[in-house]
């Protein structure tokens, strides 16, 4: 089976970076406590305009990442962060290459 993932790219509005970051962490540690089928989740900065972020979360399978994501606190959780943000797209993804 396919390793499953769930990606965003958030644009964040210059200056609000830090509380970004401390509202995304709080969506996972959520997400950590309610959803243990979420194996990890890791957040990345661009280097150079720090208002542009990747996550992303990897899950045992896909039915356990869509269940997360009907749960009513993802939607809370999710808005908390998009609040701070220009512009957010999210994606479901599948590994089809993996070099160790």
């Amino acid at each position: 089976m396919p390793d499953t993932y769930a990606s965003g790219r958030w644009q964040v509005v210059p200056g609000r970076e830090d509380e970004f970051i401390v509202r995304w962490k709080e969506f996972l540690e959520w997400t950590r406590l309610h959803h243990p089928a979420m194996i990890d989740a890791s957040l990345l900065q661009e280097v150079t305009t720090q208002s542009d972020f990747i996550s992303f979360s990897e899950w045992k399978n896909a039915d356990a990442r869509d269940h997360w994501k009907h749960d009513p606190g993802f939607a809370v959780k999710m808005s908390a962060c998009q609040a701070l943000c220009q512009r957010m797209v999210g994606k479901d993804y599948e590994r089809v290459v993996h070099v160790p």
